[in-house]
Parts: structure tokens; sequence; C-alpha cells
């Protein structure tokens, strides 16, 4: 082992990988901070320029630029509301919430540290859970899938900070709008309207940065300037990062423990992960009437959480070509571009390549604190622009981003429909959040269900007789009748008071 990390080292020890894993860090840093340009996208980019580099050098820019990217979407997160990735939307509302308040410092300084921790905890696993973490990964079929699916969409009654029926509402709006298209079981084209264009559905960017970023500007077009946030050079961006990891550190081993499970799962990645430890962040606090308003609690476990779920969705794509995310994908693809055909004999035969990844993955997120400090500190000038200054780049950088997404105007007009969706939304206090994870999870949930009825010949029973199903199963069901039973309780609990008062 020892004679195969030192082979490692000096695998990752050349020039070409350095400044190939210097210069994807900052691209994924630039990339992800960019509303529109997700982590996935930044990543697709680099494929060309991998053709000239060597395998490790190659899968060294696929490292540092994907972990980079899903951090620093945290940056305009915070700054402006408008996540940079569809991972930083779970908590872009608290991150806002914490720059107005004039906590900027210690909302993207919990984003960068958390980020990383949670990214090494991943590699951890990677490199210590890959085995087992992978059979239980083969082991889920439709049937489980469904539930887990099932149980995303519960997130949206726990994020929300208005009425559970407007959450729920903009829930089935989400999904109503993840079935247009023809990529359904049936293949039939569904709420389509003959236009071309909508055969291939609605994608989730798109639907994400107008309800977000587009939507933000309207406001800003249609409401007075809020009172300008003080003049003040930034702090200390790691100032209290130590004291918030001894306060939450059951949080941050939760988040990662989320991320790392959430990671390994194919399909899933870490857009699930952020949403679900929000979510759970939210449930299981002894604070939760603070969510919402700028507390940091949610922060913690969600930055954790998603991060540690890129290195994690290594697991099943190293070992069986699986992947476990878009990005993972995108990695099997230069992985048997170089000669490195995932599989369990990659880690027999090329061992040292694979040890020279768990530390590529190591070394991206150490990176992440110095770079993402100096990027926080660069983009930190945008809260010293006036808004009418900021808002027209904001609106360029969502067009550009849809347009690149198809390479046609149909994104562009995507974005700005569903900006003006966001927009009346908020405006009569539906959660945006809750649509689009319902966009997001729609399509699983169709197909996992309709997949899994074939299979039983129209039984539901195979739905609770596997193990692992019925326990999904009693937590999706647990997280839907939740709110209903607390509802109840706190209607009994004063009638049994007085009663008992009246004795």
């Amino acid at each position: 082992m020892l004679k195969t990390l030192i082979e490692a080292f000096a695998l990752i020890s050349t020039w070409e990988v350095i400044i190939a894993m210097f210069a994807a860090s900052v691209y994924g840093l630039v990339i992800g901070s960019l509303p529109g340009l997700s982590a996935t996208m930044a990543t697709a980019l680099l494929v060309p320029v991998t053709f000239y580099l060597s395998p490790i050098a190659a899968i060294a820019t696929i490292v540092a630029a994907s972990s980079m990217a899903i951090f620093s979407g945290d940056i305009p997160g915070a700054l402006l509301r408008i996540p940079g990735t569809p991972a930083s939307a779970a908590y872009a509302d608290e991150a806002y919430a914490m720059t107005r308040k004039g906590q900027a410092e210690l909302a993207l300084g919990a984003g960068v540290w958390f980020s990383a921790v949670g990214g090494i905890a991943g590699v951890l696993s990677l490199m210590i859970l890959a085995p087992p973490l992978a059979e239980i990964a083969l082991s889920f079929s439709t049937f489980e899938y469904f539930w887990l699916a099932l149980l995303g969409l519960m997130c949206a009654t726990l994020v929300a900070r208005s009425s559970p029926v407007k959450a729920i509402a903009g829930m089935f709006l989400g999904l109503l709008v993840s079935c247009i298209g023809i990529e359904n079981p049936g293949g039939v084209p569904r709420f389509t309207f003959g236009i071309t264009d909508l055969f291939g559905g609605i994608e989730p960017i798109p639907a994400l940065v107008g309800v977000f970023a587009v939507a933000q500007v309207m406001r800003a077009m249609l409401t007075p300037e809020p009172p300008p946030l003080p003049r003040r050079k930034f702090g200390s961006i790691m100032a209290g990062q130590w004291k918030l990891t001894k306060k939450y550190h059951w949080q941050m081993t939760r988040g990662n423990i989320i991320g790392i499970i959430i990671g390994v799962l194919p399909g899933a990645g870490a857009d699930m992960a952020a949403w679900v430890s929000y979510a759970m962040s939210k449930r299981f606090s002894r604070e939760p009437e603070k969510f919402g308003t700028g507390h940091v609690e949610g922060l913690v476990e969600a930055g954790a959480s998603n991060n540690a779920s890129i290195a994690s969705g290594w697991v099943p794509s190293l070992l069986f070509g699986i992947p476990g995310d878009t990005i993972a994908a995108i990695a099997i693809g230069v992985l048997y571009m170089k000669g490195l055909n995932p599989g369990p004999t990659l880690f027999t035969e090329k061992a040292s390549s694979m040890y020279a990844i768990y530390l590529m993955f190591i070394i991206a997120n150490i990176l992440m604190i110095p770079l993402g400090i100096a990027m926080i500190r660069i983009a930190a000038y945008i809260l010293l622009a006036p808004r009418s200054a900021i808002m027209p780049i904001i609106m360029l950088c969502c067009a550009v981003g849809s347009f690149a997404i198809g390479n046609n105007m149909f994104g562009v007009v995507t974005v700005a429909a569903f900006g003006v969706i966001g927009y009346v939304m908020e405006a009569n206090g539906y959660p945006v959040a809750a649509m689009v994870l319902g966009i997001v999870m729609g399509t699983m949930v169709e197909q996992a269900f309709v997949t899994s009825l074939i299979k039983s010949d129209g039984s539901i029973l195979p739905f609770f007789e596997r193990p692992v199903a019925a326990i999904l199963a009693a937590m999706a069901i647990g997280a839907l009748l939740w709110p209903v039973m607390v509802w109840v309780w706190r209607k009994l609990k004063p009638v049994q008071t007085a009663a008992a008062t009246s004795r």
C-alpha cells in the first residue's frame, strides 16, 4: 500500500497535473458563480481540453472543476439571492437573509469551510466504503427508487416557510411541468401543444434560473431599492468557523453521511443531497423558527452534504461504470477515453491511478479554502454596486447561460417564462423552491413508479414487500403524515389542558 501511495504521489507531482488542477479550480469557481452555468456544464465544457492531457491530468481537471463549481454556486446565492448552481438553491434564501443581516462573511465562510470538510469526508468514503456502498446501491430496484424520490418530494413541505398547503401546490405545479414532453414511460407527447421544442421537456436548469434570477430582476424593477448594506470591508471569511464546527458538529456529520449515501445512489447527486440535508436540518433543529431568517445551521448541514456527494458519486462509477450523477457520467467517458476502464480490476491493475484520484480530491478540497476566500473577496464588490448596474449583467448571464444549454432561443424563452411564474408565485406566498423540487424529482418518480408496476404486473405489494422498500415507504409515509399529526396534536392539546384545568 505504501509503495502504491508513493507511486500515486509521483503521478500527481508533475507540472502538467499541478497546472491543470490549479487552472481547472479557478475555472470551476468562475463558472459555478455565474447563474445558469451549472457544475455539470463546467465539467462538460472541459472534456475537449482533456483530449490533449495525460490521463491523470485529465481526471484532475474534472475533479477540481466540479468540486469548486458546487461550492462557488453559494456566492451569488448569498450576495444576490440567485443560486449559481442547482445544489445551492436549497439554502440560497437562508444565505441571502444572513447577508442582509450583515453576516455575509459568516454565510460565505460556512459555505467554503463546510464544503471543504464535506468534500474530504466524501473522499474518505470513496477510499474506505466503496465496495459495501456500491453493493447497497446495486441492490436498489425501481421500487426503492420510487420511495426514495417520493421521500425527496416530501422535502417540499419541510423547506417551506409559508403554508404547507401552498408548498404542496407549488410541488404539484413542478410535477406538472415535469410531465411535459415525450420523455415518459409511454413515449407519448404530453402538454406539447404541437410545439416541437417542448418535445424534449423542460430542463430543470432554465426553470431554476428563471424562478430565482429573472424573478429577482423583476422584483428589483418593480420595488424600491432596499436600504444599502453597510459599506464596509469584508472581515475575516474564516472567523468563527471553528466555533460553528464545534457547535454544529452533529449537523455537519449528519450532512456528510446524507451526502455520502445520496451521492452513491445512481442519478441522485449533489442537488438532492442539498435539498434533503437542508430539510433534515430544519426538521430536527432545536430552533426551527429561525430558519429562513438568516440562520447558519442549515448552511452547515447542506453545504457539507452537497460536496460530500460529489466524491461519493464516484464510488459506483469507478467500481461498476454506473454514474452516481451527471458529473460522474462525464468522468466515466473521460476514464474510458484515457484507457482507465471502470471496474473492479481498476483497483488491482492500476491501483496507483486510483490512489492518485483520491489524492486529487483531497488536494482540490484543500485548495478550495484559499481560492474560495479569494473568489469571495472579489465577488464581495457586487454588494457595493448599484442595483441599476448589476441587474442588467445578471440578465445577460441568464440569457447566455440558458442559450448555452441547448444552443437555441427556446432556452431563453423558457427562462423568461419561468421568471414570470416565479415572480407571481412569490408575490402570492407560494414557495418557488417547492416547484423546482417537483421539476427535478418528477421524472424520476414517474419512471420508477410505472416501471415498478410493469415489473409487478400491476400489483402494489412489491412496493412494501422488499425490506429496503418497506423502510423507505415507512419514512415517506411518515414524512407525509407528520405535519397532519402535528396539527392534530396542537388542536387537541388546548382542549386537554382546558379539561384538566376544569377538574
